[in-house]
């Protein structure tokens, strides 16, 4: 019993290392394992049982018996599905229609086209619950060679973590992009945020603005709480006071309806000379926001961004901003990926250092006096 036994056990694992077998896919019967094997249903049994103690198999009553949905990851799968020959590659953004996330997107697709490679494009909507049905679906189909990813507000605690850590274990490497996850030792690809809200800052500082402490950005990021402490950063070192009433908080749904809030946003904006904006999003709808106000940029007050978008070149009052390269970042992401696909080279983190691209937005303080 003990020899068929481990005999048994070494070919499911294999089966299931191999990719031969997958998560879900139900085992022959007892009857037929027996004459197969050429041994008692009895001993046939004995051995389904050690399995599903080991978490590779899973017995369902009046069902059968069937392969474990993680003893893929157990038994550190790493081969390659038959089913295609390319690499296939997955990008699973925020948003993959806007912003910054177009070019991203493209410089992605140009690398792995380039490898033999098909790109599988995914949105969340900044969802948690979309976040982790796509990674589920992942885990489930084993039809990507790797994941290129932005995290889903990531200045919270996030129940979903634990499948990234899945996909790692199973063979499936992983790149951040945009930002990352503090409680994973997952490489990411990114602007360096806190410098780019310290120089932000610094440039209106120097411009000869110290009432800037209103600040517009998000909360439930790590790019949010970077960006703030470059910002903090930049004023502690002019000796100026941290307000938290000249701080206005606004996530990704805020934004949209930062017009109809304009009444609030005025008020917290009173008696300033500057505002320090999380992105280019949030500064071109502020700047409509004082328009609407007869409030005159940067005549009465300077507007400055992140990210260096079409946002904010292509705004009525142009705003300087500090360039975020996301040409740049998406090339590196996916080459990082990439090498560890065909290479097996080790994966690393990288940021970008910030830019300022100076427009009309800004204005020294003592000419608007």
């Amino acid at each position: 019993m003990k020899k068929f036994s481990k005999k048994f056990v070494t070919w499911i694992q294999e089966e299931v290392r191999s990719g031969r077998m997958v998560s879900g896919e139900k085992l022959p019967s007892e009857q037929e394992l027996s004459e197969q094997f050429q041994v008692s249903r009895q001993t046939v049994r004995r051995a389904l049982e050690e399995l599903v103690k080991e978490n590779i198999v899973e017995s369902r009553r009046g069902s059968g018996s069937y392969i474990c949905e993680d003893a893929g990851i157990l038994l550190g799968n790493t081969e390659r599905r038959a089913d295609h020959e390319e690499k296939r590659i997955a990008v699973m953004l925020t948003y993959i229609d806007t912003y910054i996330f177009p070019v991203i997107i493209r410089e992605i697709e140009k690398k792995v086209t380039q490898a033999g490679g098909i790109l599988q494009i995914a949105m969340t909507d900044n969802s948690v619950a979309k976040e982790r049905m796509h990674l589920e679906e992942f885990l489930r189909t084993r039809r990507i060679d790797g994941l290129i990813a932005e995290p889903v507000k990531s200045g919270l605690p996030n129940p979903n973590l634990d499948l990234y850590q899945k996909l790692q274990k199973s063979g499936i490497p992983v790149v951040f992009v945009n930002s990352f996850y503090e409680n994973l030792t997952i490489p990411h690809v990114s602007l360096d945020d806190e410098k780019a809200g310290y120089l932000a800052t610094k440039h209106l500082l120097e411009c000869g603005h110290t009432r800037i402490a209103r600040e517009f950005l998000r909360q439930m990021t790590v790019r949010g709480k970077m960006r703030y402490a470059g910002y903090t950063r930049a004023l502690m070192e002019h000796s100026l006071k941290i307000k938290n009433r000249q701080i206005l908080w606004v996530d990704s749904e805020d934004i949209r309806e930062m017009e109809m809030e304009s009444d609030r946003i005025l008020k917290r904006l009173d008696g300033c000379t500057a505002c320090v904006c999380y992105n280019d999003e949030i500064a071109s709808k502020l700047v409509k926001v004082l328009q609407s106000a007869e409030i005159k940029v940067p005549d009465q007050i300077s507007v400055i961004g992140i990210d260096n978008s079409s946002l904010a070149r292509f705004s009525e009052v142009p705003i300087t901003s500090v360039n975020n390269p996301a040409d740049e970042i998406g090339k590196c992401a996916a080459r990082i990926l990439l090498d560890k696909i065909d290479k097996n080279m080790e994966m690393y983190s990288a940021e970008f250092a910030p830019e300022l691209v100076m427009r009309n937005s800004v204005k020294l303080y003592n000419e608007v006096m």
